[in-house]
């Protein structure tokens, strides 16, 4: 039984990190260490700082991760991809040209005889009135359509200058720490989210850039992935154990 593989939050291109192509070759080498162990690789969600998807232009660079992307599916990998709120517009290429499955919102799925709820964790549960309007402009289809007849130069600037600007918001460009179970809010919609699901096993969560380890109830642990801007963390499930890892090169070995 092969392993399964979950991460997110690489936020390859991000203007606000320096040494750009070091940072996607240790995610590349990162997934060259797993293929062999892998059957199936979740992302979920920004692993791109910011991609938008043209009908005849996608964004430059990133040709090693999304080669080792298409390597894997080649390989018999399921890669699946879970968008998230940097790179959520995505209209088929990562799907036609690297063979990755899509997903666009939570999913449950069930691995190994366990079900696992995954999501990238944007928009759920989060009481920011700013956050929730600027996620419903972004998820427009009119929106959508009215950004696409932006000059690919221009348009891939301003996403990239606006998410260098978020990330500088933040003390040190890192979130704010673990806020406690009252007051997480992903927390908080797991606990109600299982309320009504109860056979749900597992809930795991990127975006908020902690890692996260907690058991909601007897039965029921939820993860939050951390990143690989900082971290380098991910899970990693066996069939029969979860692990939350951080990535040291040379050193890890699940």
């Amino acid at each position: 039984m092969k392993n399964i593989y979950i991460l997110s939050d690489a936020h390859l291109g991000s203007l606000a990190i320096e040494h750009g192509r070091m940072h996607e070759r240790r995610l590349v080498r990162f997934l060259d260490d797993i293929k062999h162990k892998a059957a199936a690789v979740y992302l979920l969600g920004d692993m791109f700082d910011f991609w938008y998807e043209y009908k005849y232009v996608v964004p430059k660079g990133y040709t090693r991760f999304l080669g080792k992307l298409s390597e894997l599916t080649d390989m018999g990998v399921e890669v699946h991809y879970f968008t998230g709120n940097h790179d959520l517009w995505m209209y088929g290429y990562l799907e036609q040209e690297c063979g990755v499955v899509l997903h666009k919102k939570p999913e449950t799925v069930d691995i190994y005889g366990k079900l696992f709820y995954l999501a990238h964790g944007d928009g759920l549960g989060d009481p920011d009135l700013n956050f929730k309007f600027i996620r419903k402009v972004f998820h427009n289809p009119v929106c959508q359509r009215l950004f696409s007849m932006v000059h690919p130069r221009w348009g891939m600037w301003f996403g990239l200058q606006w998410a260098k600007k978020s990330r500088l918001k933040r003390a040190d460009g890192k979130e704010p720490p673990y806020m406690g179970e009252d007051k997480e809010y992903l927390v908080k919609y797991a606990r109600d989210y299982m309320s009504t699901h109860p056979n749900i096993d597992y809930y795991i969560f990127g975006h908020r850039h902690i890692e996260l380890d907690l058991m909601l109830s007897r039965n029921v642990r939820m993860m939050i992935l951390g990143d690989w801007i900082w971290q380098f963390s991910y899970v990693v499930y066996d069939g029969e154990h979860l692990f939350l890892e951080e990535y040291v090169e040379g050193e890890s070995k699940l």
